[in-house]
C-alpha cells in the first residue's frame, strides 16, 4: 500500500494525539499522583480580601513590626515590645507550598514577647508565614515567606 504525504501526516498526528491522551488519563486515574488545591476554601478566602488589607495595612503603620527570625532553636517571632503581650491573642498559620499535609496553626500564648516555634514542627525549604493577631481590639496581619 502506497501512503502519500497528507495521509502520512494525519497518522503522525493521530498517534501524537494517543500518546498525550494516554499520559492525561494515566495522570488522572493513578492515586501517586496528588491533584490538591493550593488553598482550601479558596473562594470564601477570597472575599476577606479587603478585610486582609486593612489588617496588613495597620501591621504596616506600627512604628515596631514584627520580626521573624530563624535560628538554631527554630522560628523566632518578635512582637513588638510597647505592647502588653498579655493582650495579644491571634494565630501563626505555616504554609508549605510543595506539600499541603505539612501545613499547620499554632495559636498565639505569648508568657513574653517572643513566640518560638521549635524546629521538630519545621521540615527545611519554604515556608509561608502568616501571623493574624489581635492587640486592644485592632486586627493585624503579617506575611513572609521564608527558607529554612
Amino acid at each position: 500500500m502506497k501512503l502519500n504525504w497528507g495521509t502520512s501526516i494525519v497518522i503522525a498526528f493521530a498517534l501524537f494525539m494517543t500518546f498525550i491522551l494516554y499520559f492525561v488519563f494515566k495522570v488522572q486515574s493513578d492515586s501517586q499522583y496528588d491533584h490538591e488545591m493550593v488553598t482550601e476554601e479558596y473562594y470564601k478566602k477570597e472575599q476577606n480580601f479587603q478585610g486582609q488589607l486593612d489588617k496588613q495595612q495597620n501591621a504596616n503603620d506600627l512604628i515596631e513590626r514584627i520580626t521573624i527570625e530563624s535560628n538554631e532553636n527554630g522560628l523566632q517571632i518578635v512582637f513588638p515590645k510597647d505592647f502588653d503581650f498579655k493582650k495579644i491573642k491571634g494565630k501563626v498559620s505555616l504554609y508549605r507550598p510543595s506539600n499541603q499535609k505539612l501545613d499547620f496553626e499554632i495559636p498565639i500564648s505569648l508568657s513574653s514577647s517572643n513566640l518560638l516555634i521549635p524546629k521538630t514542627n519545621l521540615v527545611d525549604g519554604r515556608w509561608d508565614i502568616s501571623i493574624e493577631w489581635e492587640y486592644e481590639g485592632k486586627e493585624y496581619l503579617n506575611k513572609k515567606e521564608i527558607n529554612l
